[in-house]
């Protein structure tokens, strides 16, 4: 998974920007948790749609942006988690266990 780090508040523009012309996906990562590593490794080892942006937050390090995308994508902060962001909109979340894969598909491909 060719992942684009989310380390700059600047950037949650650029993915409003991009998601108009396809999905981008973002997913918000406590490196503190076991179960963000868990659901971050089980999201890498089925991920088979290199064409669509993503990027990773580490949300301990960089905690102003999540909250950031939370008040932009009027999503509540969960941690782990996923949002998938088309059209400027938030079309899909999910968090902790319910991160899937097979779940994010329809929300990634236009």
């Amino acid at each position: 998974m060719n992942w684009n780090t989310l380390n700059d508040a600047q950037q949650v523009a650029q993915i409003l920007e991009d998601s108009q012309k396809q999905p981008v996906l973002i997913f918000k990562h406590s490196t503190r948790c076991s179960i963000s590593a868990t659901s971050l490794n089980r999201l890498e080892r089925a991920w088979d749609q290199d064409n669509t942006p993503a990027y990773l937050l580490d949300l301990i390090a960089f905690r102003p942006i999540s909250n950031q995308i939370a008040e932009t994508f009027q999503v509540e902060h969960q941690s782990p988690q996923i949002l998938v962001i088309d059209g400027g909109k938030c079309t899909y979340h999910a968090s902790h266990w319910d991160i899937s894969n097979e779940d994010l598909k329809p929300y990634t491909s236009r």
